[in-house]
């Protein structure tokens, strides 16, 4: 056959790609994919020379980004297919002819709800018209606490600020109240602030989006025009008071315990009490004003601004909120400023899609343990807490020999690291949605009351022991976290499965992949910023000054070397934003690595595939990333993300490890070894 030209080629893909989503249909098992797939590499690319396009140049080309996504990968892929199988969880729990479970009628009818696009037409802005109608009864600004408050508790809408619970920094043991800066329409304080021409666009563009919705709520145009001028206007005022993302990265710069009549006197035009009252909250012992100069220039805007900039100001952040639950008008316009134009997607992913993902969002334990429960085995979970430990062990090992580290703080390192709570799965106790009351014919009502249960079970928390028990992702989410206060690490079902996780395969790709990750969200805790917390999860400084010394220098390697890397355009990688995860890649492929050949030791390892053993660790490793991303998603991520794109997190981590160099017989001078190489762990 004669090669296909390339631009047809891309042309017939895509075309395929669109195909196969339009003719998705629910799973009823998740399908298989290795772990390591030999058939996903391009092996005419030099691995020396680019190892990210040599392991998986052909998946990207096989693969291209769907009409529906903003970029698309190994971790997109699975979990569009864990939706896939969730759908099918939910079309049986929404059958209402069948005796049902209260779990199956919550998260069926949910769905239900949420797939009938008739009854959400023909609502129209009826649901949310109390919340308008509260919002145009407002007579001054000193009763805008309790519309604040609604918003807060049953929109999820960031209108002025955030406020919430979290653990106090300085005793992890207790949950105090937080709040925090907010009060943005546009995805990061530097959308409002920045002058480049690429930065104006889009501020004209957020213009044209929010006047546009002003007039689908039955505006005209020239008062839509000139309440999008008085958002944008007030929403700038409070960005340019924002803490940069770099800056938010430091803990300290967040820490501010205030107690209740310090915290008021930052904005005393705001009636603090009141806004506890309709929160459903007493007035707290103390508050963490993560960013006081925040909360002393929004007084100076509710001083500022008359009442009606204050209602268009409320009435946007309602309608933004709740833009998605509404009649298609809304949500069409919502999705062409937020994703077509801000993330380059082309179309509306479908509405199964959407509405698995919204119940797993506001359900999400309740539709987990039924995922759990047919996916994930004893045996993934034993093998997995296996690796992890191996892990740690390995961890432990390299902090025990660190020649730039005094033995006063290896001590402290070793007791934060024995101190680690790995968390396989599903948590051990689950989420109780029974005063959750869900209709199937009423999306925006149980979209709130959904809210409006996580918002009052997070305040209820204010003021009490920590529960260490809590997860912060969904057992079918496909990803893991480490966490700064709880120094635990978690790795949901949903990121347990083939192809990153494969027990019919060999362990060097597992050690590879999984491990990879395990020693990613280990090396968290151990990270620029992790480290500030102690083994208890205090902010607390237990380096010794030359120790601390050593480390930055190690972590400003890594730092002007992912600077170099062009993200889109002529746009660098924000570095000093990216350098935790940065730092995590590399800390936990070495560890990863010394794990398994720990694990291995004295055994005969054939090759496979016509690849070593060592090749396999390093292929399995980098097809976990293999991807593409939208020029327009990249330019919001260089911006929002502290990763990295997907590229650089595969070859930054390998020129940085004489390991690979060995393993593929890399000469000096190539791109993929570093004369000067970073290392910390």
């Amino acid at each position: 056959m004669r090669p296909i030209p390339t631009l047809l080629a891309t042309l017939i893909l895509c075309a395929e790609a669109a195909l196969a989503q339009s003719d998705a249909k629910p799973l009823t098992a998740l399908p298989y994919s290795p772990s390591l797939d030999v058939s996903a590499m391009d092996k005419t690319v030099n691995p020396c020379e680019d190892f990210f396009h040599y392991s998986c140049g052909n998946w990207i080309r096989k693969n291209p980004i769907p009409a529906d996504q903003a970029s698309w990968d190994v971790y997109a892929k699975l979990a569009t297919e864990n939706h896939q199988y969730l759908w099918g969880i939910l079309l049986e729990a929404g059958d209402s002819s069948r005796k049902r479970t209260q779990e199956e009628q919550q998260i069926g009818d949910f769905f239900h709800a949420c797939m009938d696009e008739t009854s959400i037409e023909k609502a129209g802005l009826t649901p949310l018209r109390p919340a308008l109608d509260a919002i145009a009864a407002l007579k001054s600004k000193q009763e805008m606490a309790a519309v604040v408050a609604a918003e807060h508790t049953g929109t999820a809408s960031n209108a002025l600020f955030g406020f919430g619970s979290n653990q106090d920094f300085a005793n992890s043991q207790q949950v105090i109240a937080f709040a925090e800066a907010a009060g943005l329409g546009l995805p990061d304080r530097d959308y409002y602030v920045k002058t480049d021409a690429k930065s104006r666009q889009t501020r004209g563009r957020y213009l044209q989006h929010v006047a546009r919705m002003f007039e689908l709520l039955g505006e005209d145009d020239a008062t839509a025009t000139a309440d999008a001028a008085v958002v944008m206007a007030m929403e700038t005022e409070l960005a340019k008071v924002s803490l940069t993302r770099v800056e938010k990265r430091d803990p300290y710069n967040l820490f501010h315990k205030l107690t209740p009549a310090e915290f008021k006197a930052l904005a005393p035009d705001f009636d603090w009490e009141a806004y506890y009252s309709h929160i459903g909250l007493a007035s707290p012992a103390v508050v963490n004003a993560t960013e006081p100069a925040f909360f002393k220039a929004l007084e100076q805007q509710l001083v500022g601004h008359d009442l009606a900039d204050w209602k268009t100001y409320l009435r946007w952040h309602l309608i933004r909120a709740e833009a998605r639950y509404l009649p298609s008008a809304f949500d069409q316009e919502n999705f062409n400023f937020y994703s077509k134009y801000l993330q380059g997607v082309e179309q509306m992913p479908p509405r199964w899609k959407r509405c698995v993902r919204l119940v797993d969002g506001n359900l999400g334990e309740a539709l987990g343990r039924v995922y759990v429960a047919k996916t994930f085995s004893p045996e993934a979970k034993q093998s997995t807490l296996k690796m992890t430990r191996e892990i740690e062990q390995a961890m432990g090992d390299e902090i025990r020999t660190l020649p730039w580290m005094s033995p006063e703080t290896k001590q402290h390192a070793l007791e934060k690291l024995h101190t680690i709570v790995n968390k396989i799965g599903y948590p051990d106790k689950w989420r109780d949605y029974s005063s959750v009351a869900v209709s199937r014919d009423d999306l925006l009502g149980d979209v709130d009351r959904a809210t409006v249960f996580e918002s009052h079970r997070q305040l209820a928390k204010i003021g009490k022991p920590v529960d260490r028990t809590e997860w912060n992702m969904t057992p079918p989410t496909v990803n893991a976290y480490y966490d700064d206060q709880m120094n635990d690490i978690n790795f949901p079902a949903g990121v347990l499965q083939p192809p990153l996780f494969d027990l019919k395969l060999d362990m060097a790709p597992n050690y590879g992949d999984t491990g990879g990750t395990i020693g990613h969200e280990l090396t968290h805790g151990f990270d620029d910023e992790g480290r500030q917390f102690d083994a208890q999860g205090n902010l607390k400084d237990w380096w010794t000054k030359k120790d601390a010394e050593e480390f930055e220098k190690r972590v400003n390697c890594v730092r002007s070397q992912y600077a170099q890397y062009t993200v889109v355009d002529d746009i660098k990688i924000n570095s000093k934003l990216t350098s935790g995860e940065d730092v995590a890649d590399l800390g936990g492929t070495l560890l990863a690595w010394l794990a398994w050949k720990s694990a291995t030791k004295g055994w005969t390892l054939e090759p496979v595939d016509g690849l070593s053993p060592e090749q396999r660790f390093f292929v399995g490793y980098a097809q976990w990333a293999c991807g593409s991303e939208r020029p327009e998603v990249l330019r919001m991520r260089a911006i929002t993300d502290p990763h990295s794109p997907l590229q650089y997190r595969v070859n930054g981590v390998v020129a940085d490890l004489p390991e690979f160099g060995r393993a593929f017989a890399c000469k000096a001078g190539q791109p993929m070894v570093r004369a000067e190489a970073c290392r910390i762990w």
